[in-house]
């Protein structure tokens, strides 16, 4: 009974202990579970956020290297616009000085306006007198044509008559006009005032009617079965009629002849003197002139190119002329009227050279001729 009773309690104690173990494992095992399922769905979140994250890096890595590119390209253009700065600085600076230059000439143009209207008036007059000038020339002409020949005939290279020192006619004449500023006004003072003005101011300038008139005179002269060709000049030379380069014209054409004194009037003269353009003329002439006439009033103050310096000196001048005549074609005749200028008391004796080797003439004519 006694063993019996030892056995009984030895299997009550084995049966608790093996449910609560189990219970335990069992509960272990789920807690387990459930601690896989959470850190499996972490790692899942984590792996796209890591992905957001990494896509954002590559935005951001863009975007930083197209404002690095930005920023060089701002980097440049402030180089540039510095160095613009300073280029505009230095032509401000030019245009200062040109400003304090020119004020003393804007000072003496403003005392003179009052002479300016004076002037004008007299222009108006002048103009007047013109119409009766071109009334008494035109019938000069027609006088002159029904005389024929003229006081003094000269048989040479073509038919040259000789009238107040002139070597008149040739078979083919080339006039060179000069429309250089100069041509306004014997002054320098008067120069300076009358090439700020309108163009129609200029072309109604006294001296400058001279000029036309003397062309005018000149043209009138030739012969009827003669060829002329007539270009102006300053910086550059020019023909009067438009698309005539290279051509000589019929002096039987008095259309063309009219057209011509028209033309003229209306140049409005202008710029520098460059007599090396001028005689350059006649090498693009077939065949070269036999008779040249030059209208101008003194020595060129620049020769093939503008020069470096503004201001040009009286031996500067007389060396660009000796270049000017090397232009020239050999054994023509050049025929100088000289308009004397203030400043260029060389212009005469240099001229009267010219004549003398050219076998041509030289005339310093009177206010009142032709």
């Amino acid at each position: 009974m006694a063993a019996l009773s030892k056995r009984t309690k030895r299997r009550d104690i084995s049966v608790f202990g093996l449910s609560f173990l189990d219970v335990m494992f069992c509960g272990f095992g789920s807690v387990i579970l459930l601690v896989m399922i959470v850190n499996a769905d972490t790692l899942t979140r984590r792996t796209q956020v890591h992905q957001d994250l990494r896509g954002e890096v590559s935005r951001l890595e863009t975007e930083v290297a197209a404002g690095e590119r930005y920023l060089a390209e701002l980097r440049n253009t402030l180089d540039e616009i510095e160095r613009e700065r300073v280029v505009t600085e230095g032509r401000s600076r030019e245009v200062l000085d040109h400003i304090r230059r020119v004020q003393p000439e804007i000072a003496t143009l403003t005392k003179e306006t009052q002479s300016q209207r004076e002037h004008v008036n007299r222009l108006k007059s002048d103009v007047n007198k013109l119409d009766q000038d071109q009334q008494k020339l035109a019938a000069e002409r027609e006088r002159e044509k029904a005389q024929g020949a003229k006081v003094r005939r000269f048989i040479g290279e073509g038919d040259r008559q000789y009238l107040t020192g002139l070597k008149m006619g040739g078979k083919r004449v080339l006039i060179l006009v000069d429309a250089s500023a100069s041509m306004l006004e014997e002054t320098i003072v008067n120069i300076i005032r009358l090439r700020n003005l309108s163009d129609a101011l200029k072309r109604d300038a006294p001296k400058w009617r001279r000029a036309v008139r003397t062309v005018e005179w000149l043209l009138a002269q030739l012969p009827e079965n003669g060829q002329y060709q007539l270009f102006a000049f300053n910086t550059k030379a020019r023909p009067v009629i438009a698309g005539t380069d290279g051509k000589w014209l019929d002096t039987r054409d008095k259309g063309m002849l009219d057209e011509a004194v028209a033309r003229l009037r209306a140049v409005a003269p202008d710029g520098g003197t460059s007599l090396y353009h001028a005689f350059e003329v006649t090498r693009s002439l077939t065949p070269r002139p036999d008779n040249i006439f030059l209208i101008s009033d003194g020595l060129p103050t620049q020769g093939k190119s503008k020069p470096a310096r503004s201001r040009v000196s009286g031996e500067q001048r007389r060396k660009l002329f000796r270049r000017a005549i090397d232009r020239l074609p050999a054994n023509v005749p050049v025929n100088t009227i000289l308009f004397p200028i203030e400043g260029d008391p060389f212009a005469a004796s240099e001229f009267w050279k010219l004549a003398l080797s050219t076998s041509g003439s030289f005339l310093a004519p009177s206010r009142d001729w032709p």
